[in-house]
């Protein structure tokens, strides 16, 4: 279960964003710590994903199957039965909280298949991401080969591929997606914690954040007074969504944040 996080008094919005991750990630951390990179840094080192889509040279298994690219923690990828592989189309990446995995993504097989989007849903390497725990670095590197594996088997349309996250995975979505949006057209944040932000960021993806008024987990305060607002001012669209509910993500938010992904809203 992710930790319980708070408002650090007499800090600034900027300075807490940007540095607050040890206390809103991970359990064992409950003050503040750097992150690897610092304001005037440009991306963190180890935090650009060069996988593209591609002419894919394979074809893809339909249905889901796992990735096979991890030993114990691996992930699957979920490829729609109506996929041809003449048309491109669109892929989200679907990143767990904290203790979980790719599987927590189940529901969203359903939700693919009928969407006729491709579903990409890798492990961590550890309990949760990184970048929780210290930086950037081994969880990026397995995210590039698991988006090659998928560039390689499946025609994407490179015009909506999205992070999505829940909890330590929608910060997880959040700090690693503005630095690739070259990459990436979309970032979907249920309940996040935490957002790292670079002054160097690469694009303006279109960012969809929601969160529940009654969470105990990451409070709503943290994304509707610090994580929002900082994305505002950096100049990002942002989507806001605030619900009546706890640390989760009720359907109707799912199916908004997919419609907007999609432009089907």
């Amino acid at each position: 279960m992710p930790p319980e996080a708070s408002h650090l008094p007499g800090m600034s919005r900027r300075h807490f964003v940007r540095t607050g991750v040890g206390a809103l990630a991970a359990p064992v951390f409950l003050g503040c710590s750097s992150s690897s990179a610092g304001p005037d840094d440009g991306p963190a080192p180890g935090s650009r994903l060069t996988a593209r889509p591609v002419t894919p040279a394979l074809t893809p298994d339909l249905g889901s199957t796992q990735l096979g690219l991890g030993s114990g923690r691996d992930g699957f990828l979920y490829v729609p039965t109506t996929y041809r592989p003449d048309t491109a189309v669109p892929l989200f990446v679907a990143l767990h909280g904290y203790g979980g995995g790719g599987h927590d993504w189940n529901s969203y097989q359903a939700r693919a298949e009928d969407r006729g989007m491709v579903l990409l849903a890798p492990d961590s390497r550890a309990a949760t991401w990184d970048l929780a725990l210290g930086g950037f670095g081994a969880d990026v590197l397995f995210l590039d080969e698991a988006l090659q594996y998928t560039f390689d088997r499946c025609r994407i349309d490179p015009s909506r591929i999205a992070f999505g996250g829940f909890s330590d995975g929608a910060s997880y979505a959040l700090s690693l997606g503005v630095l690739n949006g070259d990459l990436l057209s979309h970032l979907v944040a249920y309940s996040p914690g935490f957002f790292l932000l670079s002054e160097q960021v690469v694009g303006r993806p279109g960012v969809f954040v929601s969160h529940g008024t009654d969470d105990h987990i990451l409070p709503v305060t943290t994304t509707r007074d610090l994580i929002v607002p900082e994305l505002q001012d950096s100049g990002y669209e942002v989507v806001y969504e605030e619900f009546i509910g706890g640390h989760t993500v009720p359907s109707t938010i799912t199916e908004a944040a997919l419609d907007w992904f999609l432009g089907t809203g």
